[in-house]
């Protein structure tokens, strides 16, 4: 299995970093979550997606974990 970063892409106005962090989870407990990412692979390789939100609520909505090919 290969191990990727995934990153949200969001610009906050805040006075410190704590603050836009902070800004970052209370949009993250207050809305759907977001669909833009950049994700890096091993290679340091990195690719912007942005996902279909039907697509992803279903994904979401199925364990994963119970599928053999991710032993």
């Amino acid at each position: 299995m290969h191990k990727f970063t995934v990153t949200i892409n969001e610009e906050f106005a805040a006075d410190t970093a704590e603050e836009a962090a902070l800004l970052m989870y209370q949009e993250l407990t207050n809305r759907p979550p977001p669909l833009s990412y950049s994700v890096t692979d091993e290679a340091k390789i990195t690719t912007g997606l942005t996902l279909d939100r039907k697509k992803a609520d279903e994904f979401a909505s199925v364990d994963h974990t119970a599928d053999p090919g991710n032993w």
